[in-house]
């Protein structure tokens, strides 16, 4: 790494934030478990496989159109456990709040936690509060972990990527990040763009219950589906190649990132996965998905190629073809 200390640019996603995970963080936790880079580690106890992730939450601003950091933090977390093929069971919540922070606004993110927690159908069963003098956070930072339960058959991991294989988006992409910086900006559009935000466990399992062949799961957050994208790709050794027409875009979404100079597969998701399944189940599996609320926009938007290895290519509608890479730099800092 060039850099000689941590900048905005190092939580993003994108390319900095991977080679700061590689190269700083792998050097000294390496292990098996941490080597597969996925949403959550696979632990197995007895006979019985666990997922197990943290994470934490630092949005602003803290109220979003369709959701806040309450929401954000038990979503994200369930849909980590889901991304590895887990049935979500149990969250800690641990937060950092500034003094002066307004005790309203945490009762209104704890009900939104409550909530989240309802319908993802998981107990927070323990957590720890601190309290910072003024300046020393900004209003509210939430840590979250989570652990669930891998039922027999079902392995996903992005390292999992076979040639052949198709890849399923659950919806329209970029819909967070918009949501976030025209709340954060002040920018208003003629229709008010909402998160996406929403636990995708149950998708999930429905999405099983029709095939136990999915590869690959995983919810573009930061970086967008370009970070997940090159992320699968690398970790398989496999390209990939993306029909741009079938990715689901929302009309405002996209006039918001052209006037914004954003490209949609470099903005945020919280509501959203992408899916590796075998060929011959794709149907099948894409049919399942549009019947939940959660994949109403589902498509199959590409697929598994041998070359070049652990690059991503998009066909423009167009005819022509580019590569899609990593976030470079910092588009949106604190998006989640």
């Amino acid at each position: 790494m060039k850099e000689d200390k941590i900048l905005l640019a190092h939580g993003s996603g994108g390319k900095l934030m991977h080679d700061l995970i590689e190269k700083v963080f792998l050097k000294s936790f390496s292990n098996p478990f941490l080597a597969t880079l996925d949403d959550a580690a696979a632990i197995e106890n007895k006979g019985q496989r666990i997922a197990f992730t943290t994470d934490t939450y630092v949005v602003s601003p803290l109220f979003f159109k369709g959701g806040d950091i309450g929401k954000l933090a038990i979503c994200g977390t369930v849909n980590d456990l889901a991304m590895k093929g887990a049935i979500p069971k149990y969250i800690s919540v641990a937060f950092v709040i500034e003094e002066g922070f307004l005790i309203k606004d945490l009762k209104k993110i704890l009900d939104s936690m409550v909530k989240a927690a309802m319908e993802a159908r998981v107990s927070i069963v323990t957590g720890d509060t601190k309290v910072v003098e003024k300046g020393g956070a900004d209003k509210i930072f939430i840590n979250t972990a989570g652990v669930g339960f891998i039922p027999d058959r079902i392995n996903v991991s992005g390292a999992n990527a076979k040639v052949g294989d198709k890849v399923i988006i659950s919806g329209s992409i970029g819909d967070h990040g918009i949501a976030v910086l025209s709340e954060r900006e002040g920018i208003s559009f003629e229709t008010k763009i909402k998160s996406d935000v929403a636990p995708l466990n149950h998708l999930v399992e429905e999405m099983f219950k029709a095939s136990k062949e999915i590869r690959a799961l995983r919810d573009p957050t930061r970086g967008g589906l370009s970070s997940t994208l090159n992320e699968i790709a690398f970790q398989s050794q496999v390209g990939i190649s993306i029909e741009e027409e079938k990715v689901p875009i929302k009309d405002e979404v996209f006039s918001a990132c052209e006037m914004l100079g954003f490209d949609p597969f470099h903005v945020a998701n919280e509501g959203k996965l992408v899916a590796v399944v075998k060929s011959n189940v794709a149907s099948k599996i894409l049919d399942v998905m549009k019947k939940n609320k959660y994949g109403k926009e589902a498509a199959i938007i590409g697929e598994i190629t041998k070359e070049p290895k652990g690059r991503v290519l998009v066909k423009t509608p167009f005819g022509t073809t580019r590569i899609l890479d990593m976030l470079v730099g910092e588009q949106l800092p604190r998006i989640c």
